[in-house]
């Protein structure tokens, strides 16, 4: 990331303390400029998400529950990301050390939430398809069930990062003051064990897990025969479950190379070059950027979202 330089196939020694590399002018210029628009097109984004769903009655659903959570999600992401964009102009940290376990926490939340919710609305599709397929009532499902769901994965997120909040401290870096993940003795073991641990509990799992959800959501599917009630229902939701799908495939495509990327850390010493370094720093920016799609496939695969947004603006336009 921007403050540790933990997104890309770059380390340094053992991979011991996060050292910041020197900045190369291209990038020095070319970083800043790309962060800037996410921080803007996301915090636009997802403003109007949230402001959407919690203003319009229409669109208050299990489903857009979630996806108000992962729009909260990505707004707290893009809401620090001018700090990031700040350390990484001053070359180092000047922000004091609860600051930076702060930046460090919403940057790990950035990393472990949208998939957490993402596996959580996966669940929600599945149970609905069944149901659909079964012709049952899903009398569990509720708005309020779904907000209870999310406190809960709000907290278990919340235990998963606390070690990165732990490690996260200030270091002196050749006379810089860095806010880096600081580990203690042996360095290098504690390194990859951070970066095995982000691969397993933030992207192997999740991504098995939903895979399996999906797999044997088409299974049940193709092994059932659906009466005529079942044919609507199915009809009515699938472009949720379309929906749903479209959002999980941006977000593997842009994590999938953030966690590639450690597999290659873990597993070759490749030089500081400035490729290197460049393509680090193109595999955070796309990590980044999942934070500001997610609105623009809300708006463009949600009638309901498209119809809410525009008769909030006659309202507002017309008071």
């Amino acid at each position: 990331r921007v403050n540790c330089n933990d997104g890309g196939f770059t380390k340094t020694g053992e991979g011991t303390n996060c050292s910041i590399p020197a900045p190369i002018p291209n990038f020095y210029i070319a970083v800043p400029i790309i962060y800037s628009v996410i921080c803007a097109v996301g915090l636009t984004g997802n403003t109007a998400v949230i402001y959407v769903i919690l203003r319009a009655p229409k669109m208050k659903t299990v489903t857009n529950i979630f996806i108000l959570n992962l729009a909260i999600a990505d707004e707290l992401f893009t809401l620090v990301l001018p700090i990031n964009i700040a350390d990484y102009l001053l070359l180092q940290w000047p922000f004091g050390e609860v600051m930076c376990k702060l930046i460090i926490s919403i940057d790990q939340y950035n990393t472990f939430s949208s998939i957490y919710f993402l596996t959580v609305m996966s669940i929600d599709r599945y149970l609905v398809v069944v149901a659909t397929v079964k012709s049952k009532k899903m009398t569990y499902r509720t708005y309020r069930a779904a907000k209870i769901v999310c406190l809960c994965v709000w907290i278990f997120v919340t235990v998963i990062i606390l070690p990165f909040t732990v490690f996260g401290k200030i270091h002196n870096d050749q006379g810089r003051m860095q806010c880096v993940f600081v580990f203690p003795n042996p360095e290098g073991f504690w390194w990859k064990a951070s970066r095995i641990y982000t691969l397993i509990l933030g992207f192997a799992i999740p991504v098995s897990t939903i895979c399996a959800l999906y797999s044997m959501m088409l299974y049940k599917l193709r092994r059932m025969r659906l009466n005529s009630n079942a044919k609507a229902l199915d009809r009515a939701k699938k472009k949720v479950t379309l929906m749903v799908l479209v959002i999980l495939a941006v977000c593997l495509f842009c994590w999938t190379p953030y966690h590639f990327s450690t597999i290659v850390a873990l597993t070759t010493d490749i030089q500081q070059t400035p490729v290197i370094i460049g393509v680090s720093y193109f595999i955070t920016s796309l990590s980044y950027a999942n934070s500001c799609l997610n609105p623009f496939l809300y708006a463009f695969l949600d009638d309901s979202f498209r119809k809410s947004f525009r008769k909030l603006l006659e309202c507002r336009t017309a008071s």
